[in-house]
C-alpha cells in the first residue's frame, strides 16, 4: 500500500540527499551568528515541533506498545543531538563540503552494521570500495609542507556522526519492520534527543527559552532543522518501502550536491585539486559498498 502511495525508494533518497545538502548549507549560515550548542537545539525543537504537528493525521496508539518504540528511542538517545553536535563542530571546522565527504562514509560503516545486525554478507565491491574510501581520506589527511587552515583531529567529527547515522540507519530498519510508519519513527527519534538536549543544558535551558531573541541565526537553524525533519521523513520512507543497501549509496551523494550548492548558490565553494580526488574517490566508494548485496 505505501509504495503505491510514495514514490519510488530511489526518488525518496533522492529527495533526502537533496534536503540534507541544502541543510548543511543552511546551519552554516546560521554558525554566523551563533554557536553550535545552540543552533543544534534549535534545530531539533523545530524537526521535533514538525513531527508532532503532523501527529494527529498518523499516530495511533498501538503504536506505542510495540517492540518499535524501543528501537526508536535508542535512536534518538544519539540521532540527531549527538551526531548533529558532531557534525556541526565539523562543518565548522572543516567547511560544508570536506564535512559532508568525510560523513559520507557512513555506507561504509552501515556495511559493517548491516552484516552485525541485518545479517547481510561481505562482497567483493565492499573491499573495493573501502580500499577507495581510505585512499580518499588519505588524500585528504596528507598535509605534506603545506599548512592546513583546519586541525587534524577535527576529522573525526564527522566521521563520528557518519557511524552514529549508519547505525541509526540499520536500527531505523529494523524498527520499520514491526511498524511501518516513518513519521512515527522520526516523532520518537526527535522527541527523545529534544529531551537529551534539554538535559544536556540544563541549568541553563530556563535562561536561554526566557531571554531567548529570534536572531538571524536562530531563524537559520529553525528553518535546517524543518528541511532536516523532511529530510528523515523521506529517507525512512525509502527505507521503508526499499532496502539498506539500495537507499543509502543514493543518499550518500549529498556532499556532491552539497558542494554545487555552495559553489554556484553561495558561493563560498573553490576547487582544488585535494577535494576533486577526495570527492571522486570517496563518493564511488561509498555508493559501491552501499550497492553491495
Amino acid at each position: 500500500m505505501t509504495q503505491d502511495i510514495f514514490p519510488s525508494p530511489t526518488v525518496l533518497a533522492l529527495c533526502s540527499a537533496l534536503l540534507f545538502a541544502v541543510g548543511v548549507q543552511v546551519h552554516n549560515l546560521g554558525l554566523r551568528y551563533t554557536d553550535s550548542r545552540t543552533g543544534t537545539l534549535i534545530s531539533i525543537l523545530a524537526s521535533a515541533l514538525f513531527y508532532w504537528s503532523l501527529s494527529p493525521w498518523f499516530l495511533q496508539r498501538s503504536y506505542w506498545l510495540t517492540s518499535a518504540v524501543v528501537l526508536f528511542i535508542v535512536i534518538g538517545l544519539f540521532r540527531p543531538f549527538l551526531s548533529a553536535n558532531l557534525a556541526l563542530a565539523g562543518i565548522r571546522h572543516l567547511g560544508p563540503t570536506l564535512s559532508s565527504t568525510l560523513a559520507s562514509t557512513a555506507p561504509l560503516f552501515g556495511a559493517l552494521f548491516a552484516v552485525l545486525i541485518l545479517d547481510e554478507s561481505m562482497t567483493p565491491a565492499l573491499l573495493v570500495g573501502t580500499v577507495a574510501i581510505v585512499s580518499g581520506i588519505v588524500i585528504l589527511t596528507y598535509r605534506g609542507n603545506t599548512p592546513s587552515s583546519w586541525p587534524v583531529w577535527a576529522l573525526g567529527l564527522p566521521i563520528g556522526a557518519a557511524v552514529l547515522r549508519a547505525l541509526a540507519h540499520a536500527l531505523t530498519k529494523l524498527g520499520l519492520n514491526v511498524v511501518p510508519d516513518p513519521l512515527f519513527a522520526g516523532l520518537v527519534g526527535y522527541t527523545v534527543s529534544l529531551t537529551i538536549a534539554l538535559i544536556a543544558g540544563s541549568g541553563k535551558t530556563d535562561r536561554f527559552f526566557t531571554h531567548l531573541k529570534w536572531t538571524p541565526g536562530l531563524l537559520w537553524f529553525f528553518l535546517g532543522g524543518l528541511i532536516n525533519g523532511v529530510s528523515i521523513w523521506s529517507l525512512n520512507t525509502a527505507l521503508q518501502t526499499g532496502t539498506v543497501v539500495s537507499v543509502v549509496p543514493i543518499v550518500a551523494v549529498s556532499p556532491v550536491l552539497s558542494f554545487f550548492l555552495g559553489y554556484f548558490v553561495f558561493r563560498r565553494e573553490t576547487f582544488t585539486f585535494r577535494i576533486i580526488i577526495t570527492m571522486l574517490l570517496v563518493v564511488p566508494g561509498v555508493i559501491m559498498i552501499a550497492s553491495a548485496n
